[in-house]
C-alpha cells in the first residue's frame, strides 16, 4: 500500500501553540430526543465561511484546547488525568460559547444564567472565572469519549489532534443561539437526517464529520450510542491514502467503531 496521511480535523479553531503532536482541540456531539418513535437529534453548526478551516461547513460545536484549560484541568482532584480533563473542559468551554448551551456543569442552572455565563465568558475567554462567579461546578461524568481524529502529517504546518465526546440533553427543552463570529447557524437534526441534507447539497461535511455522522446513525437513542461508545476502546484514527485501487481512497481503520471506512479521494470535502 501506498499510503499518506489525510488533513482531515473536525470542527476546531486555529491555535497558534501547535506542536508535532498537533493543536489539541475537543468538540461534542449533543442529544436530545427526537419526536416520538424518531431517533434522538444532534446538534450542528455551520462555519462561517470566512473562517480559515472548514468555512461554511457544518460540524459538531467545538474547538482548541486553550492553556486556561489545561491549568483547570490540573488543579482539577476528581482523579481524571489532567490532559483529558482540559479537553472536556475545552468542549464546555467551547459549547458556552458558541451555542449558549451549559453541558458538563452542574449547580443552579437556568436560561438566564446560561446567557449571563456566556456573555461573562466572552470577556474573561477562561472557563475558571466563569464558574466562580455563578458558584457552578465542573460535572465532566456527563461527557462521554467517543473518538479521536488525528490527520498526522508533517508537511502540513497546523493539524488538529480532535477527540470527540457525547452529551445527552433529554427533552432538549433548551435555546441555542449562533455565536455571530465563528459559527452562522445551528439546527438540530438526526443523525440520517444530516447524511440525506449532504446528499442534498444542503449542508457541506468534511471526511470525519461524515463518518461519525454515519456511526451516530446506527443507533436509535443516546443509551445506545453511550454504550457503544464506552464498549469501543478510543482509537487515534489517522486517515491514510490508498493508492492500491483504481482509483486513490481515504481510508480509517476498519475497528474502531465504524461503518463506513473508506471514500473516494476525488469526492472527499477537506477543511
Amino acid at each position: 500500500m501506498s499510503a499518506s496521511p489525510e488533513q482531515t480535523p473536525g470542527g476546531s479553531s486555529p491555535d497558534a501553540r501547535g506542536t508535532p503532536d498537533g493543536i489539541p482541540a475537543a468538540t461534542v456531539i449533543i442529544f436530545r430526543n427526537g419526536p416520538e418513535g424518531e431517533p434522538p437529534e444532534i446538534l450542528m453548526t455551520v462555519r462561517s465561511k470566512t473562517m480559515t478551516f472548514a468555512g461554511g461547513m457544518a460540524v459538531f460545536p467545538g474547538g482548541r484546547v486553550d492553556p486556561a484549560d489545561f491549568e483547570l484541568g490540573r488543579a482539577l482532584s476528581s482523579g481524571i488525568d489532567p490532559e483529558e480533563a482540559a479537553h472536556q473542559i475545552a468542549v464546555v468551554r467551547e459549547t458556552l460559547e458558541e451555542t449558549g448551551l451549559a453541558v458538563g456543569l452542574a449547580g443552579d442552572i437556568d436560561a438566564q444564567k446560561a446567557r449571563g455565563a456566556r456573555a461573562l465568558l466572552e470577556q474573561t475567554v477562561a472557563l475558571a472565572p466563569v464558574l466562580d462567579e455563578f458558584n457552578w461546578s465542573l460535572d465532566l461524568a456527563q461527557l462521554t469519549p467517543f473518538a479521536r481524529w488525528f490527520p498526522k502529517n508533517e508537511k502540513i504546518p497546523r493539524v488538529y489532534d480532535t477527540r470527540f465526546y457525547l452529551a445527552n440533553l433529554g427533552t432538549g427543552a433548551v435555546d441555542v443561539a449562533v455565536d455571530q463570529s465563528e459559527n452562522t447557524h445551528l439546527f438540530w437534526v438526526s443523525a440520517k437526517g444530516a447524511l440525506a441534507m449532504a446528499d442534498k447539497g444542503d449542508i457541506k461535511l468534511i471526511f470525519p464529520t461524515r463518518r461519525n455522522l454515519e456511526r451516530l446513525a446506527l443507533f436509535g437513542s443516546f443509551e445506545e450510542a453511550k454504550a457503544h461508545a464506552e464498549a469501543t476502546p478510543v482509537r487515534t484514527i489517522i486517515p491514510q491514502i490508498d493508492t492500491t485501487g483504481d482509483r486513490p481512497m481515504l481510508r480509517i481503520m476498519e475497528d474502531a467503531g465504524y461503518p463506513v471506512t473508506a471514500e473516494l479521494l476525488d469526492s472527499v470535502a477537506r477543511g
